[in-house]
């Protein structure tokens, strides 16, 4: 069970276990309980106890390790990285962007399931990034309640089931970030933490939007990006722009390293 619990991802449990979720946020509520009750019995002030302000030149390096995070998380959905090390990243990678690893995968699973279909896919690209920002906020949630009902039926008792299972998720979400508060203390968590956390996310809307050949503006689907600031993106994060070769070959560690698998690079502007 153990062993399982370490190999198997979170999307082949959510389909086995109709409580998979349930299960999944209570071991994260024991977990950052735990956590709370350990940083108080040894009276844990963060980790920054005097702010300085010459340590916001840290912040680029916070921010990119935020974003790596991200990457990580992706590459663990698609078991990329050692069997034995897919889920154990994930994991600690999902608390650090606060989706945890379960939202993720199932998530991304389904993208590619139905990729830029306008009802399934969670985040199907539109021409604007900011309604399409707004729009993935919006619809992640309903696309996980969406994945339950398509597995286990929709009817009025799984309806409930999953509003109540949503606000649960919600409860985890933010017991999770009172951890990351008590652990960082108020100077590392809204200096570092916060800001770090916003970039991360917009840079993550980004991503899927603009490697969806968003900035054409029609014919949306997975295109490679490797010019100006998505050539620099490329060699930083693993190749996350050659988004088409991932579509392709979603287990590559790197889809930079498959070349034009899916084409060559878009035109666009950076």
């Amino acid at each position: 069970m153990v062993t399982q619990a370490l190999t198997v991802l979170p999307n082949v449990q959510f389909r086995s276990n109709p409580r998979f979720y349930i299960l999944y946020d209570t071991v994260h509520i024991a977990f950052a309980l735990t956590c709370l009750a350990v940083m108080n019995a040894i009276g844990h002030d963060g980790l920054i106890t005097i702010w300085r302000w010459e340590y916001l030149a840290l912040l680029p390096l916070v921010t990119h390790a935020q974003i790596l995070s991200s990457v990580f998380v992706h590459v663990c959905t698609h078991k990329s990285f050692p069997r034995w090390c897919n889920r154990l990243i994930g994991e600690m990678c999902g608390l650090v962007v606060l989706t945890r690893f379960a939202s993720w995968e199932i998530i991304h699973q389904r993208h590619h399931q139905y990729t830029d279909d306008v009802e399934k896919d969670p985040h199907p690209v539109n021409a604007s990034y900011w309604k399409y920002l707004f729009f993935t906020i919006k619809n992640v949630e309903h696309q996980l309640q969406q994945a339950y009902f398509e597995t286990y039926g929709d009817t009025p008792e799984n309806r409930k089931y999953e509003r109540n299972r949503a606000f649960y998720s919600y409860f985890t979400n933010i017991l999770l970030i009172i951890t990351w508060y008590t652990f960082l203390g108020p100077h590392a968590f809204f200096f570092f933490f916060v800001p770090a956390s916003i970039i991360g996310m917009l840079h993550l809307v980004h991503f899927n939007w603009s490697t969806h050949n968003a900035m054409a503006g029609t014919d949306f689907h997975p295109v490679n990006l490797d010019r100006g600031y998505f050539w620099v993106g490329n060699r930083l994060w693993f190749g996350i722009y050659m988004h088409g070769n991932h579509h392709k070959r979603p287990q590559a560690l790197n889809p930079l390293k498959l070349g034009h698998l899916a084409g060559p690079p878009v035109d666009v502007r950076a």
